[in-house]
């Protein structure tokens, strides 16, 4: 089986790739430093600890591996933080990243899947977005993505390399097996925040702005399921590899949901009240996020089948209860 370097292949979005680039006939060959990674999600191929910087490290696993393809999730990617820290998003996304591409490149990879964000749109001009809208970023995080795409672009145009950029919209849900979840610390996503306050694990879920010009007033965003995401990096990757061309494409499902949609329905599922608390609008928070992921279905024939919000929050509550389960 090919061997596909996945770096950050530990993480939420890289270890449900994992799952899915196996079943699809793929060796994932995981690197990552497990700062916000689990060693435990990496069940599928090898794993080595170590940063995507460590030119000697990168290039002995591809030359070792036989890689030609790499999938880089690997980056820091809490957006509060990165208008705090700017510079250290600068040097982890684009400075490590743009020398762990220098490393693959020149040890024979030569496609490449990367793991980008609608935070690249920045406030969108309309809803729904399209791959032809302005990219402006309104954070130092948006902005280190879209640098990276703008590197690809040119290693592309110099030395004939194959790349992807995929461009999500809100990750969310869990593996409907059961064998990973979404886990992060902090946790600032949405929808693992109100199962926590359904759960009792956090004293209630916040609520940024109840007066969007919104149905409820509550701000709207495309929820995409995890292994939707995943399906949709093993086929960017075969894509490239029988000689598609390489772009940017959005991952979402074309439809929204507000935040009181979310909490509302993990109420149902779970049938426990969920407490909220009120708090302002976030600077910067466009009131309606929603993709048109026409140009993935023409491109990659990928539509999303796990990403009804049914489906979302149903296996994100079943995942986040049984490790709660679990620790009891």
């Amino acid at each position: 089986m090919p061997h596909v370097l996945v770096t950050g292949g530990a993480g939420y979005i890289g270890s449900h790739t994992c799952k899915i680039l196996a079943q699809r006939g793929f060796t994932p060959v995981v690197l990552d430093n497990l700062v916000h990674g689990h060693r435990a999600n990496v069940r599928w191929g090898p794993f080595f600890l170590g940063d995507v910087a460590d030119t000697e490290l990168v290039g002995r696993i591809v030359r070792e591996h036989d890689i030609r393809a790499l999938v880089h999730f690997a980056a820091y990617a809490y957006v509060g933080e990165s208008m705090q820290k700017p510079e250290k998003y600068f040097d982890n996304n684009v400075g490590r990243g743009l020398r762990l591409l220098q490393t693959a490149r020149e040890n024979g990879v030569r496609h490449v899947v990367f793991s980008s964000t609608c935070a690249v749109y920045g406030l969108p001009e309309k809803v729904p977005i399209d791959e032809r809208q302005s990219l402006r970023p309104v954070n130092p995080y948006g902005e280190t993505k879209l640098m990276v795409e703008r590197a690809l672009h040119w290693l592309g145009v110099s030395h004939s390399l194959g790349w992807m950029a995929l461009r999500y919209f809100n990750a969310a849900g869990a593996d409907p097996d059961g064998d990973l979840g979404e886990l992060h610390d902090p946790e600032t996503h949405l929808v693992p925040r109100v199962i926590q306050a359904a759960l009792g694990q956090i004293p209630a879920v916040e609520i940024f702005g109840t007066d969007y010009d919104t149905p409820d007033g509550t701000a709207i965003r495309d929820y995409v399921h995890v292994n939707d995401l995943g399906t949709a990096h093993a086929s960017a990757l075969e894509y490239l590899m029988a000689g598609g061309e390489s772009r940017a494409i959005n991952l979402g499902t074309g439809a929204g949901c507000s935040v009181q949609e979310v909490v509302s329905a993990v109420e149902e599922i779970s049938g426990r009240p969920v407490p909220v608390q009120f708090a302002p609008r976030r600077p910067g928070d466009p009131p309606i996020l929603v993709a048109d992921p026409s140009l993935a279905r023409r491109t990659l024939d990928w539509s999303p089948r796990h990403s009804s919000l049914q489906s979302i929050l149903q296996t994100a509550w079943d995942w986040h209860r049984s490790t709660a389960d679990g620790a009891q």
